[in-house]
């Protein structure tokens, strides 16, 4: 099964700009860095890289979690850091809505971030990391041409759970990760932003071998090619690389952390 998000990694226009926001204000440790290349570990299960690219940078859209008691102290830690929160149309910069709380701002390439917590999530279960308190990366959104094909691909080749199934947005969801698969035509809110796939790889942890040998099977039915390095399987789909990583992250997590579709 998909466990969690193990690690996104982005294209950047500059390295030195990347590790300003990430290292001296969100005060992310750097895990690995060379000329154009910086590696982050956000959480101890999640790692976030940047390699310098002279191409245009499509801004993505992803979300980290953290604790109910804490998400007060972490927006002011936000704003004590000097990052710019982004406002809704009405004024103010926290949404309150029916099952949490959540912030949104944005890096140097654009990057659409996303400080989210929710009433359900039971503390205690995972440390929170760093000053920002992060317990794990949620959300990672996925623009598509068509939400129904995309989300019908990865439910069955990953056996994910929808929620919020629309035509124009959907939640795809294994373990902690939630795939927001929105369409290209819809959005990312607060700010009206234009949802444009995003140059990315996102590497999902998963829980077995066996799992990875069916997706494997799964995608030769399809006749879509793929490759196996390290026991780690990669394959693209329309715009996006994913790739999945057998990890030591525990498959009883996200039921532990009370998640909604974690059984």
């Amino acid at each position: 099964m998909i466990t969690h998000y193990e690690q996104l990694q982005f294209n950047t226009v500059s390295i030195q700009g990347v590790k300003q926001f990430y290292s001296e204000q969100m005060q992310f440790p750097i895990l690995l860095e060379t000329k154009d290349e910086i590696c982050f570990q956000p959480t101890e299960n999640f790692k976030l890289s940047f390699k310098e690219a002279m191409e245009p940078i499509a801004p993505a859209h992803f979300a980290f979690e953290v604790p109910l008691s804490e998400f007060d102290n972490v927006v002011n830690l936000l704003k004590s850091k000097g990052i710019a929160l982004l406002k809704w149309s009405d004024g103010r910069y926290i949404d309150d809505f029916e099952t949490g709380k959540n912030v949104y701002f944005r890096d140097g390439d654009g990057n659409l971030l996303e400080i989210i917590t929710h009433h359900y999530v039971r503390e205690g279960i995972l440390t929170p990391a760093g000053d920002l308190k992060l317990l794990y990366l949620r959300e990672i959104g996925f623009p598509a041409d068509s939400v129904k094909e995309f989300r019908e691909f990865f439910v069955d080749i990953f056996e994910l759970k929808l929620d919020k199934v629309r035509d124009d947005f959907t939640f795809a969801i294994g373990g902690t990760s939630h795939m927001v698969i929105s369409s290209k035509k819809r959005k990312w809110i607060p700010i009206e932003m234009v949802a444009l796939p995003p140059t990315m790889n996102v590497i999902f942890g998963v829980s077995s071998t066996d799992f990875v040998r069916k997706v494997s099977k799964k995608l030769t039915e399809k006749g879509m090619p793929f490759c196996m390095r390290d026991g780690h399987l990669n394959f693209n789909f329309k715009e996006y690389n994913i790739t999945l990583k057998v990890t030591n992250f525990h498959p009883g997590i996200p039921a532990l952390l009370n998640l909604p579709y974690s059984t």
